[in-house]
């Protein structure tokens, strides 16, 4: 009974270990600032709302991944700041802010596991 637990506690700590890396690599890429880093960790679909603009649901990943190196580019991203996570079973969510040229932003990225590694399934720019 001991080596049941022992082995399924030593499970869990593994997959901790891999979530972190790919949520750590996420941050990284917004870091960079550079929407084509971000992009590369979508879903097939994502839900993408940018300022004032309406929520544009369910885009596909190349059109999502365009739309947001639009934003970088006429805003100046060029980096960001991890203000908090929350996981929650499958799902995670994250806020922050997004540093650009004249002011920053604020972003809060949802993120769902598939296949063993986090994937964006929506981003919020405020």
């Amino acid at each position: 009974m001991k080596k049941i637990f022992l082995l399924i506690g030593m499970a869990l700590g593994f997959m901790s270990f891999t979530t972190q890396a790919d949520t750590d690599a996420i941050v990284a890429a917004l870091k960079s600032g550079s929407a084509a880093s971000v992009s590369g960790y979508f879903d097939e679909f994502v839900d993408l709302k940018l300022l004032d603009k309406a929520e544009v649901k369910n885009m596909g990943r190349n059109q999502a991944g365009i739309t947001l190196k639009a934003f970088f580019d006429e805003n100046g991203v060029k980096g960001f700041e991890k203000a908090s996570d929350r996981e929650l079973g499958n799902t995670m969510y994250m806020t922050g802010k997004l540093v650009g040229n004249a002011r920053s932003y604020g972003i809060t990225v949802l993120l769902k596991v598939k296949d063993g590694a986090h994937k964006i399934i929506s981003i919020r720019i405020s």
